[in-house]
């Protein structure tokens, strides 16, 4: 039976990620029972890089990863991983007090940011209706983020030293044994491991459950997204990504096209996540109320699970139940954006090391990313 000092179960950005970082480290498998790599949430991104975007805790992370973005190892990836975009919360006059809201603590994280008049908010994306449009918060530095390159980067970081990143490998069972973990794949083959990392997504708890592991309160909740043509005579390329202020919706230019999303959270069972129809009907509503888009086809629709956790934040670190199980599940809709922190971050802790020291200078502490936080 081949040993491994860590299991992965899962693929997606946060196990290609942590498998990156651990690989030079320790003798690593990754496990992904799907017959490609981040085939759901994964492969279903907004790609957007935004510090101003989630929970202090979430910021912390995505600022913490800009680093490894502009500056990969070489080889990792054969164009840049970011690309200029900016993001501009837009508001209706009764909402310009949740601009307020969305820059507070922007400046202790060294975010760039400006408030915008509404002529200033127009001159970034012209389609905006005046009539219902009082100003705007400007994400200087926001990116694009080309999420294949960062994803495929990882998991060929991981293959290059030395990680077993396999496909069509689902994790069946889960057996404690004194030095570590039993591991039984659905063909039948056994493999050990000191430490099993469950990086399963939205079945994070059921993975759980298979080892005996209390849950730790996962909901998979449902975002939609769907594209439309660009306006006639209009050129969307230079837009900024665009979110209403209450996030009741965003959009942004997609090659050519535009992407709009209802920004939906609908609590859903782990699935092969579809959209409603109903969804995109109210959205593109919403859309046109706020900006001059004329709708006359959509062009196609998608849908991914987002799975969080009570706090929102993510969740990183050994269980405190059960020696050997390690957690890194709960990345909603920032595990892209995060992931070169966060994996790393879960690259030391499995290794029984301290969080890296450039993320607790940004104020991440390790009580903000334990599993224990979530029990009673």
């Amino acid at each position: 039976m081949v040993e491994y000092d860590f299991v992965i179960i899962g693929s997606g950005i946060a196990g290609a990620s942590a498998g990156a970082m651990l690989a030079g480290r320790a003798r690593v498998a990754v496990f992904e029972r799907e017959n490609a790599h981040g085939y759901h949430t994964t492969g279903r991104s907004a790609a957007l890089w935004s510090a101003l975007y989630g929970n202090a805790s979430v910021r912390a992370l995505t600022v913490a990863s800009r680093y490894f973005y502009d500056r990969p190892p070489a080889g990792f990836a054969e164009y840049p991983l970011l690309q200029p975009r900016g993001c501009l919360y837009f508001a209706a006059p009764h909402q310009l007090g949740r601009l307020d809201e969305i820059a507070s603590g922007a400046d202790t994280l060294g975010i760039a940011i400006r408030e915008l008049s509404q002529r200033q908010s127009l001159d970034l994306c012209p389609v905006l209706r005046p009539d219902v449009l009082a100003g705007g918060l400007h994400e200087i530095d926001a990116m694009d983020i080309d999420v294949g390159a960062l994803h495929q980067g990882f998991l060929r970081m991981c293959r290059a030293a030395g990680g077993d990143v396999r496909t069509d490998a689902e994790v069946v069972g889960l057996e404690r044994r004194a030095d570590g973990w039993t591991v039984r794949l659905a063909d039948g083959e056994t493999v050990g491991a000191a430490v099993v990392i469950n990086a399963a997504g939205a079945w994070g708890d059921q993975i759980a459950a298979m080892a005996g592991v209390a849950p730790v309160g996962l909901t998979p909740l449902k975002r939609t997204a769907f594209l439309l043509e660009e306006p006639d005579g209009v050129n969307a390329r230079d837009w900024p990504t665009m979110i209403e202020a209450d996030e009741d919706f965003y959009f942004k230019p997609e090659s050519g096209r535009i992407l709009v999303s209802p920004c939906d959270e609908t609590p859903s069972v782990p699935c092969d996540a579809w959209p409603d129809d109903m969804d995109i009907a109210e959205c593109v509503e919403r859309l046109q109320s706020r900006a001059a888009i004329p709708v006359r086809r959509v062009l196609r629709s998608w849908a991914g699970l987002r799975s969080f956790v009570a706090d929102r934040s993510l969740v990183i670190g050994y269980d405190d139940q059960q020696p050997g199980f390690f957690w890194l599940v709960g990345q909603g809709g920032y595990g892209v954006q995060t992931a070169p922190a966060a994996g790393r971050a879960a690259a030391a802790l499995a290794l029984g090391e301290a969080l890296p020291a450039d993320m607790t200078a940004l104020g991440l502490t390790f009580g903000q990313l334990t599993p224990a936080r979530l029990r009673p």
